[in-house]
């Protein structure tokens, strides 16, 4: 059975979130420990007390959703764990990295803290919104983007291809509101805003990206000692592609999130296990490839499941 780690985006954060893991494994409370010292904000503080107003700003999530993606990483290879493949979305691509070894832990705090600083003032002053449309195909969910952009004058764009039947939509606020309608109109279930405060993955995010380039060929990058399906293209790195090139481009391009799960598939991988906090990436592989045992794993109490299947696997 092969197996896949998952890493959570930017939208799962929770105050308290990681504090059981910091209580019970002192791997995990000396990744934190060192995160710490990494960045120039009390990140145990923003991670375990919040406000989640507070955790909420781009540029304190990021790092410490990476934080706790180290830890539980660390915790999980002090177990004996080992994946055969990993992907990340958006956010997490960059977890996924320090999984398979491109990374170093100072590395990808540092790396995350940078992008999410990047990525806030490249949105500071836009009234925009992100939107996941649920129940909609991918080509119907594009069609209300287009139709959308056109009535109101205003750009909006598909930011993230979820899963089968969620595409999520950022832009201008009006723009989006009126995707949102048509996207009701044409039968959509839901739609849902998400707790992010810009719009991610999308021409917006050009000032960010411009920034982040530079930063990323400052950084000696290790050899990939696993397969990391990357956001930008659904796909394992191809000939003439570069890590730095794709986490560029991921910023201002849509996240291929249900495409990567499916090249997974393709893979061999039949069992995810998702670093949290929270089990959206799970709920997207139920949706998109079937046949898929799926783990989450956001407490502490969760490890001794992750453990045990690899003990029943390894048999």
């Amino acid at each position: 059975m092969k197996t896949a780690v998952l890493y959570a985006g930017q939208g799962s954060q929770v105050p308290g979130m990681g504090k059981s893991f910091y209580e019970e494994f002192s791997v995990f409370r000396d990744t934190i420990d060192r995160a710490a010292d990494y960045v120039d904000f009390d990140l145990k503080k923003v991670m375990f007390e919040g406000p989640q107003e507070t955790l909420n700003e781009t540029r304190y999530t990021q790092p410490c959703l990476a934080a706790f993606a180290a830890g539980v990483t660390n915790v999980l290879r002090s177990e004996g764990f080992t994946a055969d493949a990993a992907a990340g979305l958006s956010l997490g691509e960059y977890s996924a990295l320090y999984a398979a070894g491109v990374f170093t832990e100072e590395q990808l705090i540092r790396a995350t803290a940078f992008r999410g600083a990047a990525m806030q003032k490249a949105g500071e002053g836009l009234d925009t919104k992100m939107c996941a449309l649920l129940g909609l195909s991918d080509e119907k969910a594009a069609s209300c983007a287009e139709r959308a952009a056109l009535e109101t004058g205003k750009p909006v764009y598909i930011s993230n291809y979820n899963a089968t039947g969620q595409v999520v939509i950022s832009g201008l606020l009006p723009a989006v509101r009126r995707a949102e309608e048509l996207a009701l109109d044409a039968g959509a279930r839901k739609c849902m805003e998400l707790a992010t405060s810009s719009a991610f993955h999308t021409p917006f995010m050009a000032e960010a990206a411009r920034s982040l380039g530079p930063y990323l060929e400052g950084l000696q990058l290790g050899e990939m000692k696993m397969p990391v399906i990357f956001n930008a293209t659904g796909t394992e790195l191809r000939p003439g592609e570069t890590v730095r090139e794709l986490l560029e481009k991921q910023v201002v391009s849509p996240v291929h999130m249900s495409q990567s799960l499916r090249c997974l598939a393709d893979h061999g991988v039949t069992r995810t296990v998702e670093i949290g906090p929270g089990h959206v990436l799970t709920g997207f592989v139920r949706r998109t490839i079937r046949g898929t045992e799926g783990i989450v794993l956001d407490e502490a109490d969760d490890i001794e499941t992750v453990v045990e299947e690899l003990r029943k696997t390894n048999e």
